[in-house]
């Protein structure tokens, strides 16, 4: 039941899988919608002192970190989004990938895609996450999809895009985050596509 923000985010994320010599890191990025008569998504701008996409607005995501393959969730991936995901990579490697973009979004944005759980002491970078007293909730995303830096680029990323909306959020407006986006807003999708945005 495809829906506007549905069909318009997927237009932003989509893009052809290339291949090259340079083997693409694994990546997550999360596409949160917001509905309304002028249906939003949260975008950021990158910090226009890095190397990779500079000053350039983006969903909030990035490289799959080792921590995330034992990270603790509730609600599993659908069985739908767990069978495309799985059509591309090994089970434990498609959960993974889930809980990067939840968790990239978090050291963001600050928002928290989850539910209320006691919080936890837990090291790495689900440390600040898991003490805001919260668990991922996997069931409330959508894969819609995959999109692979072309060669060339000074870093290459395989990135798998998901979508949730607004309401799954524990949290209701984003924070300065880690400092990666230095402006961060939801945005009118026909404001999103008129933005400086990555050719990937």
């Amino acid at each position: 039941m495809p829906t506007a923000p549905f069909d318009a985010a997927q237009d932003l994320a989509d893009a052809p899988h290339v291949g090259g010599a340079q083997r693409p890191k694994d990546a997550a990025t999360l596409i949160l919608t917001r509905g309304g008569s002028r249906p939003e998504v949260l975008m950021g701008r990158r910090a226009p002192g890095h190397v990779f996409m500079a000053s350039k607005w983006v969903f909030p995501g990035g490289r799959i970190d080792r921590a995330d393959f034992s990270a603790a969730s509730t609600g599993d991936l659908t069985p739908d989004v767990a069978r495309r995901l799985e059509a591309e990579v090994p089970a434990r490697r498609a959960r993974a990938l889930a809980l990067t973009a939840v968790r990239e979004t978090f050291e963001e944005t600050g928002l928290i895609l989850g539910r209320a759980s006691p919080s936890a002491s837990v090291a790495g970078p689900w440390r600040e996450y898991r003490q805001a007293g919260a668990l991922p909730d996997l069931s409330v995303l959508s894969y819609i999809a995959r999109a692979v830096t072309p060669p060339g680029r000074t870093r290459r990323f395989d990135a798998r895009f998901f979508m949730a909306p607004a309401e799954a959020l524990m949290t209701p407006e984003p924070t300065a985050g880690s400092g990666e986006l230095d402006e961060i807003a939801w945005l009118p999708l026909e404001d999103a596509r008129a933005l400086d945005l990555p050719a990937i």
